[in-house]
């Protein structure tokens, strides 16, 4: 199996959103996405599927020496393979990679975050910075459109943290802020045992709120001149906005059940917005 088809099955198999989101692009673009999005994978699957913490971090360090291997050296990963020549094309920065493993880091050292700066922080390693790299490889002409990318990240993560409440604590992992928690009179047990309350419903409304100010902040950001090669996240946007919208229909429910959509709805949605453009 060759570097860019084994890219290509981690992302299918992962059935994510960010899968459709890149269904359009021309070849060349759709084969780094797929690499970027498989190296995602990859060092997250590194952290999630260990259960003791110092091999997880083996597994990271051994990571950042593919990194390193993908800007000088021979990489011995298929997807380190896959990224050597796509890095080097589209001028992916090398600490950008390295990045994104602090952030995964970040699941060894915490499973509670106290406040939302250091939450933003861990956001910011583990999708920001994977939205500034997308947002190179789908081509800019505008700075300002790295900020639209960085901001999109952020709201991405901050869907899927709302989606998976429920799912992370059963991993014994709360990644909304505790001080919050605290304003909205929610405590960590009751996170722990899903038990709802109105506080627990006007915290989850706060949630989303944030995460509807990211994509609104991403939006106002980009440039009209960007607007066309960045489709790939627009796409992404209207699926997870539309995520959210499905958990608030639902009366957020999500320490219970995970919300999902259907992938021929996620195709439907992704089409439309390619072609609204």
């Amino acid at each position: 199996m060759n570097p860019d088809t084994y890219c290509e099955q981690k992302a299918a198999a992962s059935g994510s959103s960010f899968y459709h989101s890149f269904r359009f692009l021309p070849p060349e673009r759709r084969r780094a996405i797929v690499a970027l999005y498989a190296f995602c994978r990859e060092v997250d699957d590194a952290v999630d599927e260990t259960l003791d913490a110092a091999v997880a971090r083996i597994k990271l360090e051994w990571w950042r020496s593919q990194v390193a291997a993908i800007f000088g050296g021979v990489p011995q990963h298929p997807v380190a393979q896959a990224l050597k020549p796509v890095a080097q094309e589209f001028g992916l920065p090398q600490e950008h990679f390295l990045a994104i493993i602090d952030g995964m880091a970040m699941d060894l050292d915490f499973d509670r975050y106290p406040d939302f700066a250091l939450l933003e922080r861990y956001c910011d390693r583990v999708a920001g910075v994977v939205g500034l790299m997308s947002a190179q490889i789908f081509g800019y002409s505008d700075d300002s459109t790295r900020a639209y990318a960085r901001d999109l990240g952020i709201a991405f993560q901050l869907t899927n943290i709302i989606r998976d409440v429920g799912e992370d604590a059963r991993r014994d992992r709360i990644y909304l802020p505790l001080d919050e928690l605290a304003r909205y009179n929610v405590t960590v047990a009751d996170i722990m045992h899903a038990r709802k309350s109105d506080g627990f419903r006007q915290l989850m409304q706060f949630q989303i709120k944030r995460a509807l100010g990211y994509y609104h902040d991403a939006f106002t950001l980009l440039p009209a001149a960007d607007r066309k090669s960045q489709r790939p996240g627009l796409v992404m946007a209207a699926i997870y906005q539309t995520l959210l919208a499905e958990i608030l229909a639902d009366g957020l429910q999500v320490l219970t059940h995970r919300i999902s959509l259907t992938p021929i709805r996620k195709l439907w949605i992704a089409w439309k917005t390619w072609v609204k453009g």
